[in-house]
């Protein structure tokens, strides 16, 4: 230990410059899990906007630049980017899913701090009340985290899939080839023996009311009303987010 006050123009170990470079690294690494703290609350904000109109799908599609307005991505790109952006959030935010649980059993040593400083006298159950009580809610607390990310992500997937969209940023010009229809009128009026020729009619008009459903369910009906559901559950859960900030920062203090 008496060798360690011995100052680098002695002895050369190179101890210092790791130190500092070793502090160093330990501030950046804070700081991006600070950073990543706040994309995380914010995460719902950014789900929000993405359907926002004049802020991000005319700004990204027709950006001003001076007189002439130059479409950077298409829409149906647009649309590809706007998933995969809720995907990676939602992502993001089961990965800060301990980090924030662990915030919350945080609140029992808080609470016991804040015991130990008033006037009088504890009572041993009040006070193993008081840490049971945050320990009880974990999974009520860890479900309400949990939930609408499930939600979110169903919505999306839904999206994606009966909205007719594509994983790829620069998708490509599906046909949309009627395969079913033409094969119904072989399947109807194919000979078929007298004993199961009844039950190959009635699969054939349950295909066909089957069919008739995707003339009034439409790709396009499915992306508003999935849109809307996924923007709805973002908002939601943003809102909530922020009543639980102001409940934390204000109420409980007051």
């Amino acid at each position: 230990m008496a060798i360690l006050i011995v100052t680098e123009n002695y002895l050369e170990f190179g101890l210092e410059s790791g130190f500092s470079n070793f502090s160093e690294i330990s501030g950046n690494i804070f700081v991006c899990f600070i950073t990543l703290l706040h994309i995380n609350f914010l995460a719902p904000l950014f789900m929000v906007l993405l359907w926002v109109k004049p802020i991000t799908k005319d700004y990204i599609m027709n950006p001003p630049l001076g007189k002439e307005s130059v479409p950077l991505i298409s829409e149906d790109t647009f649309d590809t980017v706007r998933l995969w952006i809720i995907i990676l959030l939602c992502a993001l935010r089961l990965a800060m899913m301990r980090h924030h649980l662990q915030a919350y059993l945080n609140l029992a040593q808080k609470s016991v701090d804040q015991m130990k400083k008033e006037a009088g006298r504890i009572s041993m159950v009040d006070l193993q009340k008081m840490v049971a009580r945050v320990f009880y809610y974990l999974c009520v607390i860890a479900l309400q985290y949990v939930a609408p990310l499930v939600m979110l992500l169903h919505t999306t997937l839904l999206l994606k899939t009966l909205g007719n969209y594509s994983w790829g940023i620069y998708p490509e010009l599906n046909s949309d080839t009627p395969v079913e229809n033409s094969l119904l009128p072989s399947s109807v009026y194919s000979e078929s023996p007298p004993a199961d020729g009844k039950m190959k009619v009635t699969v054939v008009q349950i295909t066909m009311a089957l069919g008739s459903l995707k003339n009034i369910f439409t790709p396009l009906l499915f992306r508003g009303l999935l849109s809307f559901l996924t923007w709805w559950i973002a908002a939601c859960l943003f809102s909530t987010s922020l009543f639980g900030l102001f409940y934390h920062q204000y109420l409980t203090v007051a």
